[in-house]
């Protein structure tokens, strides 16, 4: 199920190998600072609340950064605003290795998170707007399976680079994509949809008053929910995975190992979504592995062997990163050309006030002595609201084109 075999043409694979590296990187940076919390709690003796605050920085960042640069992607072209946004997050995240206090690398995550947040929502539509509709759920889904890879280099970074040369040498390789850039100026361009909807010069006021609109509250309702729920949960469990391996008696070392092996499941749960998302369409996809997700999750919660945390582990990032896939296809698929990126940013904008909330909560849980299984219900239920969001309030937009109706 390779990218040249489900996108045949080639002006679509390089776009989609472009935008994916962006979005590897991406994923490789927020997948590196929940291993260098981690040992950053071991050497500045931070507690669980300050590493929560960590994570909760930059999800704001990342909220604030994707309903600007959504907004403005809509103005001013996905692609300028994509390169923006990666030269934004990869600068912050090598400045980050000289941070000398934890206020200052608090800063510096808040600069990043806008980067990353601004980025995503921006690649995703251009992908999605720029492919042939019998393969756009398909290559978003692909696109997204690119950040299972950033998470497995981050483990690998993680791994072979802190336990030997510290937390500042990962922030160091983090300033990489800057390079990235320069390519991606010449790799990519707007779609032709989009030049087209400039005809429509909507003002910022506009679009977002738009999205609210009787035409689509209601896709703006189910995707904000969706998006709330899904990244409250994800950030929540993921950013602490590392350090809830700690606390279950493994050694650092040994966290990293295992967290390093349930990544890999990433990538077959993007693979799988990306099959059946244009086989059964995009509602199935997001309620089964929302609903699959949820069970992992308490799985995750109640085992106390290494295989058995292993097995869970590996379940929970099967489903909940092919759920990530199928959200990612499904929200651009709800709004016309001259409002999609505002639609997309907003939702995910929104969708990042969860990825503050779960890491801090998470933090302050923990702090209090709360157990294991009682923080994970709390992701359980949550993960339920998302499905049955989907399920009642969305509609099927396999092979629709949105411009059209």
């Amino acid at each position: 199920m390779g990218i040249a075999v489900l996108l045949k043409e080639k002006k679509s694979r390089k776009l989609l190998l472009s935008a994916g590296l962006s979005w590897l990187f991406d994923a490789m940076d927020v997948g590196m600072v929940s291993f260098i919390v981690a040992a950053l709690a071991v050497e500045w003796q931070l507690t669980a609340h300050q590493i929560g605050l960590i994570s909760a920085i930059n999800s704001i960042g990342m909220a604030v950064g994707a309903a600007c640069a959504g907004m403005l992607a809509d103005k001013y072209g996905r692609a300028n605003v994509l390169i923006l946004t990666l030269l934004i997050f990869s600068a912050a995240s090598g400045l980050s290795a000289l941070a000398g206090s934890f206020a200052v690398l608090c800063m510096l995550r808040f600069i990043t998170g806008f980067g990353l947040g601004g980025e995503l929502p921006v690649a995703s539509t251009l992908v999605s707007e720029s492919v042939p509709a019998k393969d756009r759920g398909r290559a978003v889904v692909l696109l997204e399976s690119f950040w299972a890879i950033g998470w497995i280099a981050a483990a690998l970074i993680a791994f072979f680079v802190i336990p030997d040369y510290g937390w500042r040498a990962a922030f160091v390789i983090g300033a990489v994509p800057a390079l990235y850039a320069i390519y991606l100026r010449k790799a990519i361009a707007d779609s032709p949809k989009f030049e087209r909807s400039l005809s429509a010069k909507l003002t910022i006021r506009q679009r977002v008053a738009a999205v609210w609109s009787s035409e689509y509250k209601t896709a703006t309702l189910m995707l904000w929910l969706l998006w709330f729920t899904v990244v409250f949960s994800y950030y929540g469990m993921f950013l602490w995975l590392p350090t809830l391996m700690l606390k279950k008696g493994f050694t650092l070392v040994k966290s990293f190992e295992y967290v390093l092996i349930i990544t890999l499941a990433q990538l077959p749960g993007y693979f799988t979504a990306a099959y059946f998302i244009e086989r059964y369409g995009r509602k199935f996809v997001l309620v089964i592995y929302l609903l699959l997700t949820a069970v992992s999750a308490i799985w995750f919660a109640l085992s106390n062997s290494p295989g058995m945390i292993i097995a869970a582990g590996m379940s929970l990032s099967f489903f909940n990163l092919g759920a990530w896939g199928g959200m990612y296809a499904y929200t651009p698929e709800l709004y016309k050309s001259e409002v999609r990126s505002t639609g997309v940013g907003l939702a995910a904008s929104f969708g990042r006030v969860g990825g503050v909330i779960g890491p801090y909560v998470v933090g302050t849980l923990i702090d209090r002595g709360v157990s294991l299984l009682s923080i994970f219900l709390l992701f359980f239920g949550a993960i339920l609201l998302g499905a049955a969001a989907v399920l009642f309030l969305g509609k099927e937009t396999k092979g629709l084109d949105p411009d059209a109706a």
